[in-house]
C-alpha cells in the first residue's frame, strides 16, 4: 500500500485514489473512525479501566449520589437536579444533540429517559439496540455535553406508550404482568441481564453520566405488591447497578408502596398537590430530598376528543415557582415529547371508555413536538437563571439556540394505487397468512418468532355462500371494518357490545373483518389492575353467520414490517388508474428534492383514516375525527433525489395529500366517528 500512495503526485490525484478506491475509502473510514474512538475515549477514559481518580479497580463501587437532611450529595458536592425528560426513542438521531443542546441551554443539568422494552425485545431473546434505539450513543451523546442521566429502564414505563413500553408477546405467557409471576419474572430477569450489562459502565462512579436508576414507575398507584419492587432491586443490583435507586409516583402511589433505601420522588402537574406528595414524603423519611420526578409541563391527547387545553403559562409558572420555592430537584416531563411513530401510542381507559392516543407527543412540552422553542422555554429558562443559576455565580443565561428549518413542499399527488386484493396476495407470499384457521387473537399467532403480532391490523377473511346476517360476540378490539368483496359495509368500534349487522342481498360473498389495534392501554389504577394483563386484540372467535358460529377462518395479518414493504416497492400490480372504491388500499406518492431537505408537515385533509410511511419509515396514523391533522415528517427521513411516500388508507383515498410548514393538532372534524 505505501509503494502504491508514493505513485501520486499531486493532491488531487489522492483525493480521488481515497474517495472512489475501496482501498481509499476504508482508509478513510478507518481514520474516521480511529479519530472518533480517539475522541470517546479521552470522554470515557475512566469507563475503560474503571480507575477513577486514581481508584484501583478492587475498590468497591459507591454510590455517587447521595443524600441527607434533604439535600443531594453528588461524590460529596451539593447538587441540586435541574431535569428534562426526552425520549430518544420518540426523536430521530440526528435530532438527539440539539435536543440535548437546547436543554443544557436552557439551564438545565440532568437528562432524564424511559426505556421501552417493547422496542428493544420485539421478540423474545431477539434484542435491538442500533438506529433509533443506540441507547449507548444517546448516553455519549449526554456525557459529551457534561449532562447527567437518570434511566428509567422499567420494565414498565408507562409514558403513554403501547402496553406501557412491556411487549405483547407477554401476553402469549398469561402471566399476571407487573407482579411476582413467575412467566413475568424470568422475561423480566432475561432482559435486564442483556439491557443492564449495557449501560452499568455508564455509573457515574465509572466516570459516566448515569446518576440514578428508577425502580419500575407508579408502581404503587397500581398494585401493594411491594415485594416485587424488592424482586426488581435485586435484579438491578445482581446486573450490576450501584448507584441510587428510586421510585416515582402520586399521592396515592406513595402511600401504598414504598420500599426502604430507595428514594421517594413525586409526580404531578399542579402545586396544591405538590404540596401534599411533599408533605407525605417527608413525613415518611424526613432525610429524603424534595423531588418532582415528573412535573407535568402539560399532557397529551386522545383520538375523537377536543384538543386538550393547554397548561396556561401563568399556571405553569406557578406550580414551577413552587418546587423552585421549596428547593425542589425537578424533571419537566416532557422538556421534548417527540412522537409516536408507527403504531407506539398508547390508550387509557378500560371497554367502552377506551381511549386511544394521537401520533403527535408534542404534551405542550417545552420544546415542540419538532424541537422548536415554546414561550414555555424562554419562561423556564429566565426563572431557572434568575432563582437558580445567577445566585451560583453565572453572570448571564446560556445562549438559545436556533430552530430546525422547515419547509412546505405544496400539493404531493399520487401517481398510483394498490388493491387490497393485492396486498393480501403479498402477505400469502410471505407465507404469514393462515387459512381455515380457528380464529384467535393476533398476539396468539404462530410468527415473528414466537412473538405473534404485535402491532398494526388483523383480517379475518371467508368465502361464503348466501349470508344474511353477521353478529360479533363481545367487542372488537379495537376497531373494525366488515368487508365484501373486499368492499368498506360497515364500521363498528370498542364502544358497541354484540355488535350485529344485516348484510346486503347477495348470491354467495367474500365476507372480510378488518380489525385494527388503535394502541394497549399503557396505565391503570389499583382497582382495575387485574385488566392489564388481558390486553389482546383482534377478534377470538364469537363471530356468528345466520345465528351459527363460524369459528374458521383465513387469517392475514397486516403489521407493515419491513419485508411486507419490500414486497410492496418490488410489486407489479400498481396501478395508474385510481378507481373510486370504498376499500381499504395503498396509495403511492413520489417526489423528488433538489436540495437539502427540511423538517415538514403533512396534511391529510379529505382522507379518512389509515398510515403514512415515507421511505419505509412508519410516521404512524391519522385520522380524521382528530384533534391532531398533521403528521410530523422530520427531514433526516427525507432524502436528496427520490423520495416515496406510501398510505395506506383504510376506506377512500385522495389525490393528494398537502405538505406544510406548521403543525395542525388541535382542530377536530365533525367526521366519521365510528
Amino acid at each position: 500500500m505505501l509503494v502504491q500512495l508514493r505513485r501520486f503526485r499531486s493532491l488531487r490525484m489522492l483525493k480521488s485514489f481515497l474517495l472512489q478506491s475501496r482501498v481509499g475509502q476504508c482508509l478513510v473510514i478507518f481514520g474516521f473512525a480511529f479519530l472518533l474512538y480517539l475522541y470517546w475515549a479521552s470522554k470515557f477514559k475512566s469507563l475503560d479501566n474503571r480507575k477513577i481518580q486514581g481508584e484501583a479497580l478492587s475498590a468497591p463501587p459507591a454510590q455517587s449520589l447521595t443524600f441527607e437532611k434533604q439535600q443531594f450529595y453528588l461524590k460529596g458536592k451539593k447538587i441540586r437536579i435541574l431535569a428534562g425528560s426526552v425520549h430518544y426513542f420518540r426523536i430521530v438521531p440526528q435530532y438527539w444533540m440539539p435536543v440535548l443542546k437546547k436543554l443544557k441551554a436552557c439551564g438545565l443539568n440532568t437528562v432524564v429517559t424511559y426505556v421501552p422494552w417493547n422496542l428493544h425485545e420485539p421478540s423474545p431473546n431477539h434484542y435491538v439496540f442500533y438506529g433509533m434505539l443506540d441507547l449507548m450513543k444517546f448516553l455519549i451523546f449526554a456525557h459529551s455535553l457534561d449532562l447527567y442521566v437518570i434511566l428509567r429502564p422499567g420494565p414498565y414505563i408507562c409514558s403513554e406508550w403501547d402496553f406501557g413500553g412491556l411487549p405483547s408477546w407477554l401476553l402469549r405467557t398469561h402471566a399476571s404482568l407487573r407482579s411476582n409471576s413467575a412467566p413475568y419474572m424470568f422475561a423480566v430477569e432475561r432482559y435486564f441481564a442483556n439491557l443492564l450489562p449495557q449501560v452499568v459502565d455508564f455509573q457515574y462512579f465509572y466516570g459516566g453520566p448515569i446518576i440514578a436508576f428508577q425502580l419500575e414507575n407508579e408502581f404503587g398507584s397500581f398494585s401493594n405488591e411491594v415485594q416485587h419492587l424488592e424482586n426488581l432491586r435485586e435484579l438491578f443490583i445482581k446486573n450490576g447497578v450501584h448507584e441510587l435507586l428510586l421510585i416515582s409516583d402520586g399521592l396515592s402511589g406513595i402511600i401504598r408502596a414504598t420500599i426502604p433505601g430507595v428514594l421517594l420522588t413525586a409526580n404531578f402537574g399542579g402545586h396544591q398537590r405538590g404540596k401534599d406528595i411533599f408533605k407525605v414524603i417527608t413525613d415518611i423519611n424526613p432525610e429524603n430530598p424534595l423531588m418532582v420526578m415528573e412535573f407535568w409541563s402539560g399532557w397529551f391527547d386522545h383520538w375523537g376528543n377536543k384538543y386538550r387545553e393547554s397548561k396556561p403559562l401563568e399556571t405553569f409558572k406557578k406550580t414551577f415557582q413552587f418546587i423552585l420555592n421549596q428547593n425542589a430537584s425537578f424533571n419537566f416531563y416532557m422538556f421534548m415529547g417527540g412522537t409516536n411513530f408507527g403504531f407506539m401510542a398508547g390508550a387509557n381507559g378500560q371497554k367502552e371508555k377506551y381511549a386511544p392516543d394521537v401520533t403527535s407527543y408534542d404534551y405542550d412540552a417545552l420544546l415542540s413536538e419538532s424541537g422548536d422553542i415554546t414561550e414555555k422555554y424562554l419562561t423556564a429558562q429566565r426563572m431557572i437563571y434568575e432563582q437558580v443559576l445567577k445566585p451560583e455565580g453565572i453572570s448571564h443565561p446560556p445562549q438559545i439556540l436556533s430552530d430546525n428549518p422547515k419547509a412546505k413542499y405544496g400539493a404531493l399527488t399520487v401517481s398510483s394505487y394498490l388493491s387490497f386484493k393485492d396486498m393480501l396476495d403479498i402477505v400469502s407470499e410471505l407465507q404469514l397468512s393462515s387459512f381455515e384457521t380457528k380464529m384467535e387473537f393476533m398476539e396468539l399467532l404462530n410468527m415473528n418468532f414466537n412473538a405473534g403480532q404485535s402491532y398494526g391490523y388483523i383480517l379475518y377473511e371467508k368465502s361464503l355462500p348466501k349470508v344474511k346476517t353477521l353478529k360479533i360476540g363481545g367487542s372488537v378490539a379495537d376497531r373494525a371494518h366488515i368487508l365484501l368483496n373486499h368492499q368498506v359495509m360497515f364500521t363498528v368500534n370498542w364502544t358497541v357490545s354484540n355488535p350485529q349487522f344485516s348484510l346486503p342481498d347477495n348470491d354467495g360473498i367474500k365476507l372480510g373483518i378488518l380489525v385494527e389495534n388503535l394502541g394497549r392501554v399503557n396505565y391503570l389504577m389499583f382497582d382495575d389492575k387485574h385488566s392489564f394483563s388481558n390486553q389482546f386484540k383482534g377478534l377470538d372467535g364469537e363471530v356468528y353467520l345466520d345465528g351459527k358460529l363460524e369459528e374458521y377462518w383465513n387469517i392475514y395479518p397486516l403489521d407493515f414490517s419491513s419485508e411486507f414493504l419490500d414486497k410492496v416497492a418490488e410489486s407489479d400490480n400498481w396501478k395508474d388508474v385510481i378507481p373510486e372504491v370504498h376499500s381499504p388500499a395503498m396509495y403511492k406518492i413520489t417526489f423528488t428534492l433538489s436540495s437539502h431537505p427540511a423538517d415538514t408537515f403533512l396534511n391529510l385533509d379529505g382522507w379518512v383514516k389509515g398510515i403514512v410511511i415515507v421511505n419505509g419509515f412508519n410516521l404512524g396514523r391519522y385520522w380524521n375525527i382528530g384533534p391532531q391533522k398533521t403528521l410530523y415528517l422530520p427531514a433526516p427521513l427525507l432524502e436528496i433525489g427520490l423520495n416515496v411516500i406510501y398510505i395506506f388508507e383504510e376506506e377512500q383515498g385522495e389525490k393528494y395529500i398537502m405538505s406544510v410548514d406548521q403543525p395542525d393538532l388541535g382542530k377536530i372534524s365533525s367526521g366519521d366517528k365510528n
